[in-house]
Parts: structure tokens; sequence; C-alpha cells
């Protein structure tokens, strides 16, 4: 059984930083696939960054990067995502994604089959 536990949220003043970190158990393949995405009020979830496991290729949206880093401990199964200059924009609940093998399209919410319960960022202005 797969279990993604994230933490690290919280309320943060414009420029401030932030890191959230998700804990993942029970993954088996040595390929996986782990992802950030975010949902604000009222609007879609949208993909933010993704990391594999193999090769340590990063993936982000166009407007996190220079300011956010995805990266992962393969010793401690956990997955991290380092947020500096955060915007008001960025505010949401940001939830950790995983699947049990290599994704060819990241972006994809559908291709990830296990997901975390959310985590609060806010961001002041």
């Amino acid at each position: 059984q797969v279990q993604l536990v994230e933490s690290g949220g919280g309320l943060v003043e414009a420029g401030g930083s932030l890191r959230l970190s998700c804990a993942a158990s029970g993954l088996t393949s040595i390929h996986y696939t782990m992802g950030w995405f975010r949902q604000a009020p009222g609007k879609e979830r949208e993909f933010v960054a993704a990391v594999s496991r193999s090769g340590g290729i990063t993936t982000y949206v166009d407007s996190v990067k220079g300011r956010f880093t995805i990266s992962g401990d393969n010793a401690k199964n956990t997955m991290y995502l380092q947020m500096i200059n955060l915007k008001p924009e960025d505010t949401a609940v940001y939830s950790c994604a995983a699947a049990n093998r290599r994704v060819a399209v990241v972006r994809s919410m559908m291709n990830y089959e296990y997901w975390g319960q959310g985590t609060q960022v806010t961001v002041s202005s």
C-alpha cells in the first residue's frame, strides 16, 4: 500500500520561502515518478513540478521556474519542493503525487495513481 504524507505548508509573506516535504512509503519500482500539483480556490488543479527517481529528471511549470526546486532523497523516499520568492498567486493547496513507474507525460494528473492529502500554502501580499 502506497502512502504519501505531505508537510511544510503555512502562511508566508510575499518574497518569503517555504519547503514542502512528501514522505512516500510502499513505492516498489526504482523508476517511480513523483510530482507536485496545486489547486487555488475556484481554479483547476495544475501541475507544478515533477522528478523521476531514475535519472533525476526534473520538470517545472513555467510560472515557477527559477523560484521552485524539486528534489528527492532516495534513501529517505522523500521528495521536497523548495519555494523561494513566493508570490500571492502561489497560494493554493499543494498535493504530492506518485506513480510506481516511469511517467512519460509528468504534467498530466491522470498518470499518477497515488496522492497525498494536500497542504495549504498561503502567501500574503
